[in-house]
């Protein structure tokens, strides 16, 4: 979690940074596309704040309306982030590129635009350098990276890695939207441009608020860490039949799992609780990310039969 802040810090100073010069610069260059960039670094900015927000809710400690905790109010904010980048990013883009199609207005100092879109690719560069430093650094079960990223629980990662990708599309879009209306004299080049990053922001929102929902209503641990519990439990002795675990991502770093579980016939009563504390500790130390575990003693071959007929 605190490398995800690193991230989200260093994308907050970024894009506040940013929003301001391309604010300035859209008002000195009347740019459609620097004003839809502009817009979008203040979208991103925000989005953040609500990040951070999401973090600091989501330590709260379990209460009696929250037995499990508040882990999941990460998720929620960063759905609200991705709709966000859906409704005010892309909507408002594609809205002010459609409107300066239809009521143009020539743009003037265009050297504007370039010194700032030159200046927001150095610190986005900067800001996407670090936030796919600290993901790297995380544990992988898969070689692939984009497979890694969709598979992320943590939404200080991914959704700073897509806004800050979406970010480097988008200024590249807007140069090339500037240079091609100073050197055709044609600024509906321009307001093209600001209707393809508002296209580009749709696009990745919708990635975003896909990945968002899944972790709301509940999704499954990671594949490998279900696997790799499962197997340290399958090698006890004292276990005979482990039943398919059940899992939920409550939060980046807090998994629950529920096992049913069939004990040797020969162990009492007393043993099979000992041995279901034992299995809790065991797993607890080989995977602390898994804070809340339900383990049940049950005749699993009874109950296969029954379903069987």
């Amino acid at each position: 979690m605190a490398e995800s802040k690193t991230s989200i810090y260093g994308a907050l100073i970024s894009n506040a940074a940013i929003a301001i010069i391309k604010f300035v610069a859209a008002f000195f260059s009347g740019s459609s596309a620097m004003l839809s960039e502009g817009i979008h670094s203040a979208v991103d900015t925000s989005n953040e704040l609500l990040l951070l927000l999401g973090i600091k809710r989501n330590k709260q400690q379990p209460d009696k309306q929250h037995p499990f905790g508040y882990g999941q109010e990460l998720y929620f904010w960063s759905l609200i982030v991705s709709i966000l980048v859906f409704g005010l990013g892309g909507g408002l883009s594609i809205y002010e590129g459609v409107d300066h199609i239809l009521h143009p207005h020539p743009m003037e100092n265009a050297l504007w635009n370039y010194i700032v879109l030159g200046t927001a690719f150095i610190f986005e560069s900067i800001s996407f350098y670090i936030a796919i430093r600290d993901f790297l650094k995380q544990p992988r079960h898969s070689s692939n990276f984009l497979k890694r990223l969709r598979s992320s629980k943590d939404p200080g990662f991914f959704i700073v890695i897509y806004e800050d990708a979406a970010d480097l599309a988008g200024l590249i879009i807007a140069f090339a939207g500037v240079v091609l209306s100073a050197y055709f004299n044609s600024p509906l080049i321009d307001r093209i441009a600001s209707v393809l990053i508002g296209l580009v922001l749709l696009l990745i929102a919708l990635m975003m608020i896909s990945e968002s929902h899944d972790l709301l209503i509940g999704e499954s641990a990671d594949s490998k860490l279900v696997e790799q519990a499962e197997a340290l439990i399958r090698r006890d002795e004292d276990v005979d039949e482990v039943q398919t675990p059940l899992t939920m991502q409550l939060s980046p770093n807090e998994v629950l799992l529920a096992l049913n579980l069939e004990f040797r016939k020969d162990l009492s009563g007393s043993q099979i609780v000992d041995s279901i504390s034992r299995l809790r500790e065991m797993i607890r130390d080989k995977f602390p990310q898994i804070k809340q575990i339900y383990l049940e003693a049950g005749n699993l071959s009874k109950k296969k039969k029954i379903e069987e007929t």
